[in-house]
């Protein structure tokens, strides 16, 4: 093989572990999702009915960013094992954050196939499972990273959306995070999601 096909063939195999890279954020993100009913849709933003879930939830206080971090991380390490029966929960997608800006909730959505009963109890007293009602939540999507100034700036939009449409807000805006951190950043998916009051 003369140097010309040699370079083609290392260019070839570049190209190829390099679109592998690129599409295995996505890949990786094709998990089982939240469910939801899609109710009204203007542009970026949906209403949404979600029907009845159970989360794994933690509470921790500090910033944002360490509390979404730490909370991954003690979420992660429940459903990979640290529970009482030993076993691997799916992951699941989004993983979601809210609260006041000095103490947080992060949440992990359980597979629909569970209940309450059979879920494997967490070792960590600080994992709580919850049960949650149906509701119906206003939510904007978005690429990018999911920094303070995007979460910030579409904040912004949803709740003038809501202002603006006459909806009643019922809980603070929560942040949806729907892939691998390897994801990049134009494949991403992130939302802003406020519960509404059902009209």
């Amino acid at each position: 093989m003369n140097r010309k096909h040699v370079w083609w063939a290392v260019a070839g195999i570049g190209g190829a572990a390099a679109l592998a890279a690129l599409l295995w954020g996505p890949i990786a993100s094709q998990v089982e999702r939240a469910r939801y009913k899609t109710v009204r849709r203007e542009r970026d933003i949906e209403i949404r009915d979600y029907t009845p879930m159970i989360v794994a939830e933690i509470e921790l206080s500090g910033d944002r960013e360490s509390a979404i971090q730490q909370g991954f991380r003690t979420l992660a390490d429940y459903i990979f094992g640290n529970n009482t029966a030993l076993s691997v929960v799916a992951m699941t997608a989004p993983v979601t954050q809210q609260g006041d800006g000095e103490s947080w909730q992060v949440r992990f959505v359980m597979p629909a196939r569970y209940t309450t009963d059979t879920l494997p109890r967490p070792i960590d007293p600080a994992v709580n499972l919850k049960h949650l009602e149906a509701k119906r939540f206003a939510a904007i999507r978005f690429s990018g990273n999911g920094r303070e100034a995007n979460l910030r700036r579409y904040t912004e939009r949803l709740q003038e959306f809501v202002s603006a449409k006459g909806l009643r807000p019922l809980s603070s805006p929560a942040y949806a995070f729907y892939n691998p951190p390897w994801t990049p950043p134009f494949l991403r998916r992130n939302e802003v999601m406020i519960e509404i009051a059902r009209q």
